[in-house]
């Protein structure tokens, strides 16, 4: 797969297509959540923005894999108020900082372990 780097039991994410795809997907799934949708649809209650949330959370497992970070933001936008926070930009944001994380620290522990 293409864009992601698998070592023994780790998968790291690549600034790549997929990665980028998603960031735009998720800023595009913010705006209409906190901008568009409250002029048109009524309330946080409403189908369209269930269906946008079940969505995204497929969107964005398929493009990056399963992560924890998705399941606080889709559980979020059931509590008032808190649906007018862009949660899946920060939650793509979130695995991709930790995925950078990763890949230093096993760079750095590859770097230890060389003669």
């Amino acid at each position: 797969m293409q864009g992601v780097a698998m070592t023994d039991d780790a998968i790291t994410i690549k600034a790549g297509v997929r990665l980028r795809t998603a960031l735009i997907l998720a800023i595009l799934a913010d705006a209409l959540q906190v901008i568009i949708f409250p002029l048109f649809v009524a309330g946080a209650g409403s189908p369209a923005d269930d269906l946008l949330d079940l969505g995204m959370g497929g969107i964005l497992t398929y493009l990056l894999g399963w992560h924890w970070e998705f399941l606080p933001s889709f559980l979020a936008k059931l509590v008032p108020g808190v649906d007018l926070v862009p949660l899946w930009t920060l939650a793509v944001a979130n695995v991709y900082r930790k995925s950078r994380r990763d890949v230093i620290a096993s760079e750095a522990v590859r770097q230890e372990d060389r003669p």
